[in-house]
């Protein structure tokens, strides 16, 4: 009875968040605004989304308790008990992820009423895909053999098809002009988002079901009906596509029809899908030897590092291999957009982009991300490669600024749009306050000192979400640092050459003092964590901390001197350019008999002087 409430409220939380997604998608990206602000037809959006995030909220209310109840096997009624519920949700993972989900449902309840702007719905968006998301860390597939595997995987899935389906009950809610207006700009998303759940539902199987051993079971069977339907609703999105490919003569009402069809199907798959997340799938079958690697990092303890098995060692980070899929995927579709229009971008943007993109790769699915969940000193290397090198190639790709040159413009004149959105972020105050160059440095630099001489350090080894959130940390500080130096996307306040040096010095300065003080420990700073794994090479735990530091040292100094070179030529270039206008405007003054600037201040001190002179007499 226990185990058919909690997949009843499994269902009913994973509907309701599905619905609040899709009407933050279409209030911010979707239906028309007005320069920014949410039109007079949001008012019915915002109700829908006030509406669901309540249903969220109670829905996961109900979802903790059951689940609870689940867990200990004791009635409904004993799970009540404030302390064991305390216990639950403030000392239990499980229990820590969905009061995190339950309290965002609550204050998107709460907040949806009052936000007027198209950027505020588009925090909360991003606000609830974490939620949705974040239970998946104590789901069935973190329990898998292969964490990145299976729970980047499972990460995917989750957020694809909550935009997916969120943004097909949305389509279907709205009301028919803007429906009109919704459906294309949705179908992109949609294709992407069809593509994703596809993939990632593939690969989530493969990692976590021997299928041979679990073809006959009630699981399996639940997993092919989930199959086939999803493969009938792709039929569905294509059938959009076609309509939409033909719009003059689209039609609207057969199209209703369509989208309420689809809608429905979709609610039925999010119920399978409760369901499967309820039950335990089938083992894989066979026990193997209990290994502490594998169990702590989900990846086999590999043999002793050499440069080949670095170079050709590979364990995909399914997550980070999508977001990097989508950001190449954005870039290529930038530059085909400017090549089809007649405008041309440098090669050796796309060539620094696509050297980022690999040094990320390489760093967290690659032999440097192996390695680095096994030694400090490898988790170093991987570090700088994250924190330094793949920032510098991303930076000079200018993806902001091919982003501002093919995004779409607003569809009545009067919408802000997607690239109004990216241009208001761009001159916002909290882009001012980051871009400010001492605050940059802080968050470069000081995070160092915050990670690795705290327990923070050790607190993250010990878990996969810990290692996704310290890898996109260093590559957004990095990249946020040298933007700020190197940059050609534009910035909204202007950084003289001179202060970046002064702060490319400062950043020298701090990191080799960080490196030192690394290199100087008596003691291990990673809690234990490389202990437990009992590695059978390079067993000096703190030589090999100290060997860190001194990698630290000499990988984090060379970019560093990279970019001080690059800003001297960019300072060079600049003067260079502005010299050249300044020779321009004076010939361009000469021609017309007008005087050059030095002329016309000389005759505007001459006539202070003669002021001056007729004051005194």
């Amino acid at each position: 009875m226990i185990s058919a409430l909690v997949t009843a409220s499994k269902f009913f939380s994973s509907l309701s968040s599905f619905i609040t997604i899709g009407a933050l998608l279409a209030l911010a990206f979707l239906v028309l605004d007005k320069d920014g602000k949410l039109s007079t037809n949001g008012s019915k959006i915002r109700s829908i989304i006030s509406i669901s995030a309540f249903a969220w909220f109670f829905s996961s209310v109900l979802n903790i308790l059951f689940t609870l109840a689940n867990i200990l096997g004791e009635p409904f009624t004993s799970v009540l008990d404030l302390t064991v519920l305390q216990s639950f949700v403030f000392q239990v993972s499980l229990g820590q992820y969905l009061f995190f989900q339950t309290a965002v449902a609550l204050f998107i309840a709460l907040t949806s009423r009052v936000i007027t702007s198209t950027g505020n719905v588009a925090i909360l968006l991003l606000a609830a895909l974490v939620a949705v998301a974040a239970p998946v860390f104590q789901s069935h597939s973190a329990s898998s053999g292969s964490h990145a595997l299976a729970i980047g995987s499972l990460l995917i899935h989750v957020i694809a098809l909550s935009l997916w389906v969120g943004g097909v009950i949305a389509i279907a809610i709205l009301n028919e002009d803007d429906r009109k207006i919704s459906l294309p700009r949705f179908s992109h998303i949609a294709l992407w988002a069809a593509i994703a759940v596809v993939l990632s539902g593939v690969v989530n199987a493969s990692a976590r079901l021997n299928f041979a051993a679990a073809w006959s079971t009630s699981y399996a069977y639940v997993v092919i009906l989930k199959v086939v339907i999803t493969l009938i609703l792709l039929f569905f999105g294509y059938k959009h596509r076609s309509y939409l490919s033909a719009k003059p003569t689209v039609n609207w009402r057969a199209m209703t029809r369509l989208i309420s069809v689809e809608a429905a199907i979709m609610i039925f798959v999010t119920a399978l899908g409760s369901w499967l997340s309820s039950n335990q799938p089938p083992a894989r079958g066979g026990q193997e030897e209990f290994n502490a690697a594998l169990s702590i990092t989900g990846i086999k303890m590999p043999e002793a590092p050499t440069l080949s098995r670095i170079l050709f060692e590979y364990d995909p980070d399914v997550l980070m291999i999508g977001l990097l899929v989508l950001a190449v995927a954005l870039y290529i579709k930038g530059v085909v957009v400017l090549t089809r229009r007649g405008d041309k971008w440098p090669v050796g943007r796309t060539i620094s982009f696509a050297l980022g993109i690999s040094a990320i790769d390489f760093a967290t699915s690659g032999g440097l991300g192996v390695y680095g969940h096994f030694a400090f000193s490898w988790h170093m290397v991987s570090h700088m490669v994250l924190g330094m090198i793949a920032p510098i190639g991303i930076v000079l790709g200018a993806p902001i600024t091919l982003a501002l040159r093919t995004l779409p413009q607003s569809r009545d004149g009067v919408e802000r749009g997607v690239r109004g959105l990216l241009i208001s972020a761009l001159h916002s105050r909290y882009s001012k306050v980051i871009t400010n160059p001492v605050v940059a440095l802080a968050i470069f630099d000081g995070s160092l000192f915050a990670l690795y001489f705290t327990p923070l350090f050790g607190g993250m080894m010990q878990s996969h979400q810990g290692h996704l959130f310290m890898s996109i940390h260093f590559l957004l500080a990095g990249t946020l640092f040298f933007h700020v130096i190197v940059g050609i996307d534009p910035n909204p306040r202007k950084v003289p050459h001179l202060v970046r040096i002064v702060i490319l010095f400062a950043a020298m300065s701090i990191h080799a003092f960080f490196s030192v003080a690394l290199m100087s420990t008596t003691t291990l700073i990673d809690g234990g964590y490389f202990e437990s794994l009992q590695r059978p090479w390079s067993l000096d735990l703190l030589a090999d901390q100290r060997m860190g530091g001194a990698i630290g040292w000499a990988m984090g100094e060379i970019p560093i001197l990279i970019a001080l070179v690059a800003t001297f030529i960019q300072w060079m270039r600049d003067d260079s350019h502005e010299a050249k206008r300044i020779d321009r405007k004076t010939a361009r003054m000469a021609a017309l008999g007008q005087p050059d600037e030095l002329a016309q201040y000389n005759a505007y001190l001459n006539n202070l002087n003669k002021k001056d002179r007729e004051a005194n007499q």
